[in-house]
């Protein structure tokens, strides 16, 4: 196993998050040498520094589809386009304090609740477009379709309200009656997932159930939908993939025993899948046979995969690179600087940030 120097790892950081300036992708605009970026098998794609507030700092940053969202503690959020840095917008979505649940895109909407109400956002101003108070105690993000929204409420119960003028059409519950904790649509289904551990499938404009799958627990986090396939954390912990079997039919595929405890969903990627337990790691997962690849105790998440190499930010302030086909740790970086990352599951790109308002791009060079 191979390290760089702490040195040498903090110049890069140093570089990467405090250099000032325009987001840029050259080398030569940072005091850093090639050579030392060599060393760390990382490229600077750009950087940028965000005009977070004195006592302000990042509290969520995330990838969704072509940008990159930070959104402070005090509800203030920067929409960056995701290849060049560029700010789309920056501006406050809610006063400090006010709770948010979810940040969902839909076409060139944004969908999150508000201080229990729910708010349609431009996802190319940040502008508020709608706001609808249902009256209801929202507890997941809500969804929608080109028809209809999903929203799950403390009342165990899924209400679905018609897009255009967001009139109720019908609500519908488990047959165990459970908190429906994780909400997917298209516009043929919506799958459910509870607390009860049921992963239900509906149409999606009436309330008729087309298959369901049970867990011996409950469903922990989001269910991830790739294709025909669902993935998901459950609090017996296992992890688990579930596929459409036909039209009206979803099978057990695999399940991955973690033999901890698990509150979180998986980061599922074209060929393994990574899951986190709570005192003991993260474990990557094969996708289609369910085996263990490695397991690393210090893990915390995934950053992004390349080329079979999985970059996983650590508990102890650090990036592990892990090989997915030996299952062996290939060096480790220094990233104690960087306080904020997002976990990227679409391309190679590694999003960092820190409490002064520096993010940065950075990718496995070639």
């Amino acid at each position: 196993m191979r390290s760089i120097s702490p040195q040498k790892a903090w110049l890069l950081v140093v570089a990467c998050l405090l250099g000032a300036g325009a987001a840029s992708a050259e080398v030569s605009s940072w005091p850093l040498s090639k050579d030392m970026l060599s060393h760390a098998q990382l490229s600077l794609v750009w950087q940028q520094t965000l005009a977070v507030k004195q006592a302000e700092q990042f509290d969520t940053v995330i990838v969704l589809e072509d940008r990159l969202y930070a959104r402070s503690n005090q509800n203030y959020v920067w929409s960056l386009d995701r290849g060049d840095g560029r700010v789309v917008f920056s501006r406050s979505v809610a006063p400090a304090g006010f709770p948010i649940l979810g940040w969902v895109p839909y076409d060139d909407c944004l969908i999150a609740v508000v201080d229990n109400q729910l708010v349609e956002f431009d996802k190319n101003s940040g502008a508020q477009q709608r706001i609808s108070d249902l009256e209801l105690s929202i507890i997941a993000p809500p969804v929608r379709n080109s028809r209809f929204f999903y929203v799950s409420t403390a009342g165990c119960r899924l209400h679905v309200f018609r897009t255009k003028d967001m009139v109720r059409i019908f609500q519908v519950a488990a047959n165990t009656d459970s908190l429906i904790t994780s909400v997917l649509a298209d516009e043929d289904m919506a799958v459910l997932g509870t607390d009860a551990g049921n992963l239900i499938a509906l149409m999606a404009d009436v309330p008729k159930k087309i298959w369901q799958f049970d867990a011996a627990g409950a469903i922990a986090g989001p269910v991830i939908r790739d294709g025909r396939s669902f993935f998901f954390a459950a609090k017996d912990t296992n992890v688990y993939r579930v596929d459409m079997m036909g039209a009206a039919r979803a099978n057990m595929v695999w399940r991955y025993q973690t033999e901890a405890i698990l509150d979180r969903e998986p980061r599922v990627t074209a060929a393994v899948v990574y899951q986190y337990a709570i005192g003991r790691g993260l474990t990557a997962i094969d996708r289609r046979s369910g085996e263990a690849l490695w397991f690393l105790p210090e893990g915390v998440d995934l950053l992004a995969e390349a080329d079979g190499r999985a970059y996983v930010a650590t508990k102890v302030g650090t990036l592990a690179v892990m090989d997915n086909a030996t299952g062996k740790q290939l060096y480790w970086v220094n990233l104690s600087p960087v306080t904020k990352y997002a976990s990227n599951t679409a391309d190679a790109n590694i999003y960092v940030a820190d409490d002064q308002g520096h993010v940065a791009c950075l990718r496995p060079a070639p």
